[in-house]
């Protein structure tokens, strides 16, 4: 949930980056650090192991102007997508305001996105939220690889096998040439101010 500092005029947010392990979650973030640097305040802190980009989190305060007179910082987190850290991503997806999804076009991850939705909507509902709910964004990525012939599924089956019940933004992305990041979270900041303004009555 958000954190509302009346005295400072602050409020505080936090998205998640969530998805199957190398389906490019790190590569967001690293993407965005790089291009909005006149938003970033501060450095990005990655911890990254052998099996997977990121153990822990990526963390990337952003600040992105003010809603009603109060400055709005966001905090941009990415879980571990490997199955092994269930009790970590459950940790860092505490608190979240909105969630971006970051889902693999490779036809052999097909069954690892459907599992780490399964995964998300779980972890939701165990801290009391509805993945209908909550402000959140597909994000289709690598698409770029089509162009070097690596078999991808299409993005309409994407939109049936992910999208289909929950009908939120979907992004198609390439994010280590930046395709598509900035849309994606354009699209999950909206959603999540919008969201704010319903729950403070702004």
């Amino acid at each position: 949930m958000a954190v509302v500092n009346l005295k400072k005029r602050q409020i505080e947010c936090k998205i998640v980056y969530y998805g199957p392990a190398r389906c490019g979650k790190t590569t967001n973030l690293e993407y965005i650090h790089k291009t909005f640097t006149q938003n970033v305040r501060g450095e990005m802190i990655s911890i990254d192991t052998e099996g997977d980009r990121t153990l822990f989190f990526d963390f990337l305060p952003l600040e992105i102007g003010q809603l009603k007179g109060c400055d709005v910082r966001v905090q941009l987190y990415t879980v571990p997508g490997q199955m092994r850290y269930a009790s970590t991503r459950k940790l860092v997806l505490r608190g979240a305001d909105g969630v971006v999804f970051v889902a693999d076009s490779l036809e052999v991850r097909r069954e690892q996105n459907m599992l780490a939705l399964k995964d998300l909507q779980q972890n939701l509902r165990d801290f009391n939220l509805n993945i209908f709910k909550i402000p959140l964004v597909m994000q289709f990525n690598k698409r770029d690889l089509e162009d070097a012939g690596i078999p991808l599924m299409s993005l309409e089956q994407m939109e049936s096998e992910l999208n289909r019940q929950l009908k939120v933004p979907a992004v198609p992305a390439a994010a280590l040439k930046g395709t598509g990041v900035g849309k994606a979270l354009q699209e999950c900041l909206r959603l999540v101010l919008r969201s704010l303004q319903q729950e403070l009555n702004f």
